[in-house]
């Protein structure tokens, strides 16, 4: 339980590790202590460069191993460009974890299906170290991966691993191919068209653009999966994490405290909205 949530702790960079031209992951531990940090797959940290400013990213580690804390993020804004300057030794504040979490408990059973665009592959990631962590407790399991080119992919090393296990059916489409590019070409959502999975027996969860989870979730329906099997996460629209600035607030939903992570037929109405 956080006593103080809005008192980052803080943490050491490990490692820094660049991903694509624009994605890095950060690898933190904290000082003066050997524990892990305990984290649900699907909830998220606020990150505090000091003196800059702070971030909600998704925690992208295996919460089966919790030490170090890790984090994948795009510099995209003035937190995250000053995040990927820091170097091993620097220090980072961390709050958290917040958020509600994929329920892959609820899924047992199930053939699982993850569908990730770009950066979405990140949060998604903790869901598959646990599936493949408790195997047999699942039917199929499904990895659909889409980016804007093949420079893009994240976990590149991790993907080659997973596309090569036989209990894993995991595809993966660029928008834009390349010269050496021999893989799929287009949407996403193509490739749920393709896949092997039971439909009336399935979970999805599904993170990337708020577009791209909005169509994800129709072709998911002509396949046959219902809006209540399906969880996507809206973490993209959060600020403070606890519900204080309003910045998430959507009616009487705050993102931040009522999710990120949503059944998709209880925020259907969501993505009616212009703004999201």
């Amino acid at each position: 339980m956080l006593v103080q949530p809005m008192l980052p702790v803080p943490y050491v960079v490990d490692k820094v590790r660049q991903e694509t031209h624009d994605t890095f992951t950060l690898e933190l531990n904290q000082p003066g202590t050997k524990a892990g940090f305990s984290f649900l797959p699907g909830q998220f940290n606020m990150l505090y460069v000091f003196g800059v400013g702070e971030v909600p990213i998704s925690i992208s580690g295996d919460p089966l191993a919790p030490r170090p804390l890790v984090h994948t993020t795009r510099a995209v804004g003035t937190v995250t460009a000053a995040m990927r300057k820091l170097k091993r030794g620097d220090m980072l504040g961390v709050r958290g974890p917040f958020g509600t979490h994929w329920p892959i408990e609820q899924a047992t059973g199930d053939d699982i299906i993850l569908v990730a665009g770009g950066i979405g592959l990140a949060p998604l990631r903790p869901v598959l170290y646990h599936v493949l962590a408790h195997r047999s407790s699942y039917g199929k399991v499904v990895l659909l991966y889409g980016t804007r080119s093949p420079a893009d992919i994240l976990f590149q090393k991790e993907l080659e691993v997973w596309r090569g296990r036989f209990d894993i059916e995991a595809l993966v489409t660029v928008d834009r191919s390349s010269d050496h590019w021999r893989g799929n070409v287009g949407v996403v959502t193509n490739l749920i068209r393709r896949a092997g999975f039971d439909p009336h027996h399935s979970t999805a969860f599904v993170c990337g653009p708020e577009v791209m989870m909005h169509f994800t979730v129709l072709e998911l329906g002509r396949r046959g999966v219902p809006d209540n099997r399906v969880f996507v996460s809206m973490e993209r629209n959060m600020k403070c994490a606890v519900g204080f600035c309003g910045h998430c607030q959507y009616g009487p939903t705050f993102i931040c405290k009522d999710g990120p992570v949503f059944r998709f037929d209880h925020i259907r109405w969501l993505f009616g909205k212009r703004e999201v």
